[in-house]
């Protein structure tokens, strides 16, 4: 098989595998809670990072690199994915990976009114404002009555974690350091792992380790292995033989996915007006996207890199 098949099979399983970590987190937080999710995930995620590169020969990191992880964990892990799989108790599993996908909108406003750094072309206007109608549309009349009474706060929560992993982005697109860029991601799920479990444990909102039912252990290790490693390094092969237009696809056919595996496995419905609204938005997050390819954003490269 040459390398371009693969690239398209490795395509497919990041597409696929981040698609259903938004349905495999909501199935695991109906049966524990969230940030105790969200922790013991990230843990074992980080650990399997940070062996890796550890028996590569990388050394640990200095204080200076550490100080600057630990803010970073904040933005990316303990509020995008904390927050993220908080927020999935309250709305469907499609309509969270959507509202993640949202991230291009928001990175386009913060380099353009904080940094003035890229230009507000025709085509960007244009996806900012299919982005707000379609998620205008999904908001609409009775799609407030398909969901929990806190959809709202799902919605805010989910809104904010986007938002926070957009300006994580912005910031490490402006800030390199010397540090492997993927053995810093070991280290700021760890950072997170431990931050949320000392919120886990201040709330009183856990269980013992022991009273996890099988199905949450089967949803952590399917984000572990299958989202947090297997899907990770698809995407990077991907992104080394793929043309960059191709391989960000993914970040398009996951809500879609996150959909459809939602509607089949945990029976969630969406309305005309949410299915509409959702095609609207993720056209309008590809012109924006398209926009920021073509003014060479080095933001575009991080925020293309956002599986659940």
């Amino acid at each position: 098989m040459s390398n371009q098949k693969k690239a398209y099979l490795a395509l497919t399983v990041t597409s696929i595998v981040w698609g259903t970590t938004w349905v495999a987190s909501k199935l695991g937080v109906k049966h524990m809670p969230a940030f105790e999710l969200a922790s013991i995930r990230q843990f074992l995620g980080g650990t399997i990072y940070i062996c890796f590169f550890l028996i590569k020969g990388e050394k640990l990191p200095t204080f200076k690199q550490f100080i600057f992880l630990v803010p970073m964990a904040f933005l990316m892990f303990v509020s995008a994915n904390g927050l993220a799989t908080y927020g999935l108790q309250f709305i469907t599993s499609g309509l969270a990976a959507l509202l993640a996908a949202l991230n291009p909108l928001s990175v386009v406003l913060i380099e353009r009114f904080y940094f003035k750094a890229i230009k507000i072309t025709p085509q960007t206007a244009l996806g900012l404002f299919l982005g707000i109608l379609g998620i205008g549309f999904i908001f609409y009349k009775d799609s407030f009555g398909l969901h929990s009474d806190h959809y709202i706060l799902g919605i805010v929560v989910s809104l904010f974690a986007m938002f926070t992993w957009s300006v994580g982005a912005v910031i490490l697109s402006r800030n390199k350091t010397s540090m492997n860029p993927y053995y810093s991601i070991g280290w700021q799920m760890l950072i997170s792992a431990a931050v949320m479990a000392g919120i886990t444990l201040y709330s009183g909102n856990y269980i013992s380790l022991f009273e996890i039912p099988a199905i949450s252990w089967g949803v952590i290790a399917y984000m572990v292995i299958a989202g947090s490693v297997f899907a990770f390094i698809s995407f990077i092969y991907s992104m080394k033989h793929l043309q960059p237009a191709i391989a960000s696809l993914y970040a398009y056919i996951n809500p879609i996915v996150a959909i459809w595996v939602g509607s089949l496995i945990l029976k969630e419905k969406m309305s005309l007006n949410s299915i509409l609204g959702t095609i609207i938005t993720l056209v309008g997050v590809y012109l924006v996207n398209r926009s920021l390819k073509k003014q060479n954003d080095p933001v575009q490269a991080i925020t293309d890199a956002d599986g659940m």
